[in-house]
């Protein structure tokens, strides 16, 4: 840090906010030695979580008891820890319940700063945000901070609110009444069909006289689509209730119209789904649970963010920096547009190795230090061994699916293989397509379209197993930036992908018709020993 004048501070790095995502990234640029400083708005971490979940449990899992003690395996299934070398601050030391509370988390927030002793600057809130010369002009209280990097952990900004005439009629989430028995005897309309609509449904359902939840488009079922912020299987008796008679009812439709007459509200609806039909209901309360939105407010029209096409969240490059303006980089859940509504980089248990990679990507770039890779032979056999071992070690393939890569980079002149960990796949595919020969190895679920995901025929043999439902991996050759060729291993209930003849074999005879004559020493067993 250098002190430019009265008030004023330069930081190489500038995190806003200090939620998750701001926590962690500080934790490793801390660890990197890097001079950073982090501004939050409120006396405390984590502003997001002491007002929501409005009913205060979580929907992300905590299972705490698993038969697996190594800790890398076991963050696959703790969705709530950041990433640290102290086996003290992981969240299950906080919480052994399933689906948590939010206060929870909060407390083990508050912990990991005070712990690690991030440099965190509180009731700080943030302004204006301009860039002059090619740097950062940050005003927060009074005081105004300069970097060369800024990121944005602010997370969401505010409630998204659809454009419905009549919209301010409804009550939103952020304002709801939370006691179910609040709307006894009331029918009630919930605009919204996402995880915080059938969360308020929920808390009423034993109350209510009627509950409507009303939008254009069908519920997303997280067991259909696997991603984890879909709606999610603890509230199906509201769906239950609907096929059961009870009048509840899920709709789609476009609400047209919202207006008040006498203590009723009206509401003009056309369904989607029913040729166009039009209908006017009837209600005592209209609620809003549309979700949330990222504030660009304070931005300058020198470095205002691009949005991505839904226009809640930034439109960021491969590497999770602007795609409009060098040096403003996207943290926690505003750096989900590459996988929106795949993976998990709105979740903490997904943005945390996605910080992690930044972090790498920040230090290359700002500090001046290599991306971390390891050298191996050009080896059939040791090469198939290593990603036979990653696959099923990784807790960040495991959770980022579809996203986060491990890339194996062949140097043909070198006589060697460099090996970079937890890229981003568009990433890995556009640093290395100068390169003749590139593998990236994933973790894939199956196609999307199956009538009944509870009922999907199987063909458990190694030929087939591109036609695999189940998470699995795939490994990926790259000539060039075009991807040549694809080998999937076969799903495994246990999600052991060790077996000789339905995985390793398969594999390692995907990876010799890659790399031609090369030699192969397979060591006994088939697999490398863990990092």
């Amino acid at each position: 840090m250098t002190v430019t004048g009265p008030g004023e501070r330069t930081h190489r790095y500038l995190i806003i906010g200090a939620g998750p995502g701001g926590l962690q990234l500080s934790y490793f640029l801390q660890r990197a030695g890097a001079d950073y400083l982090t501004l939050e708005r409120e006396a405390a971490p984590g502003g997001f979580f002491r007002r929501y979940p409005r009913h205060r449990r979580l929907i992300s899992l905590n299972k705490v008891h698993i038969s697996e003690k190594d800790p890398e395996i076991a963050l696959r299934w703790d969705w709530n820890s950041l990433l640290n070398d102290e086996p003290g601050l992981l969240f299950p030391r906080y919480s052994q319940e399933y689906f948590p509370h939010a206060d929870d988390l909060l407390r083990y927030l508050a912990d990991f700063q005070r712990e690690h002793a991030l440099n965190v600057r509180f009731s700080t809130p943030v302004d204006r945000v301009e860039k002059v010369d090619g740097r950062f002009v940050v005003h927060a209280a009074g005081q105004v901070f300069h970097a060369e990097c800024l990121i944005m952990a602010t997370g969401w900004g505010g409630p998204y609110i659809p454009d419905i005439p009549g919209i301010e009629l409804a009550v939103g989430y952020e304002d709801l009444p939370v006691s179910g028995e609040d709307f006894t005897d009331q029918r009630v309309l919930v605009i919204g069909k996402g995880n915080s609509a059938f969360e308020v449904a929920q808390a009423m359902l034993g109350h209510a006289a009627v509950i409507h939840l009303a939008s254009p488009s069908p519920v997303r079922f997280a067991w259909t689509s696997k991603h984890p912020g879909h709606v999610r299987g603890q509230y199906g008796a509201l769906l239950d209730s609907y096929w059961f008679k009870t009048l509840h009812g899920v709709l789609e439709c476009q609400v047209d119209r919202i207006w008040r007459e006498g203590d009723r509200y009206k509401v003009a609806i056309t369904y989607t789904l029913a040729e166009g039909e039009q209908a006017l209901l009837e209600y005592d309360r209209v609620l809003r649970c549309t979700g949330f939105t990222m504030n660009t407010a304070i931005f300058d029209p020198s470095c205002r963010p691009e949005l991505a096409p839904n226009g809640r969240i930034p439109a960021i490059r491969p590497d999770f920096q602007s795609v409009n303006v060098d040096g403003l980089y996207f943290a926690g859940t505003l750096m989900q547009a590459r996988d929106f509504k795949r993976a998990s980089s709105a979740f903490i248990d997904g943005f945390r190795y996605n910080l992690r990679a930044m972090a790498a990507l920040l230090a290359e770039r700002y500090d001046g230090v290599p991306l971390d890779q390891q050298v191996l032979p050009i080896d059939v056999g040791q090469l198939t061994a290593g990603m036979v071992e990653r696959v099923n070690y990784s807790s960040a393939l495991w959770t980022q699916f579809e996203y986060l890569c491990d890339a194996y980079v062949v140097d043909e002149a070198a006589g060697q293989i460099r090996h970079h960990t937890d890229l981003p796949e568009d990433y890995a595919v556009e640093r290395f397509a100068g390169d003749s020969l590139c593998f990236t190895v994933t973790l894939r679920w199956g196609r999307q379209d199956y009538g009944d995901v509870f009922a999907i025929q199987r063909h458990p043999t190694p030929e087939r197993a591109h036609e695999s439902a189940f998470l699995h991996p795939v490994i990926r050759a790259w000539r060039h930036g075009e991807m040549i060729a694809e080998q999937h291993l076969l799903e495994d209930l246990l999600a052991q992908w060790r077996d000789p003849v339905r995985h390793v074999e398969p594999l390692r005879a995907f990876l010799a018709a890659q790399l031609g004559g090369a030699p192969d020493r397979s060591p006994a067993g088939g697999s490398a020993p863990r990092p």
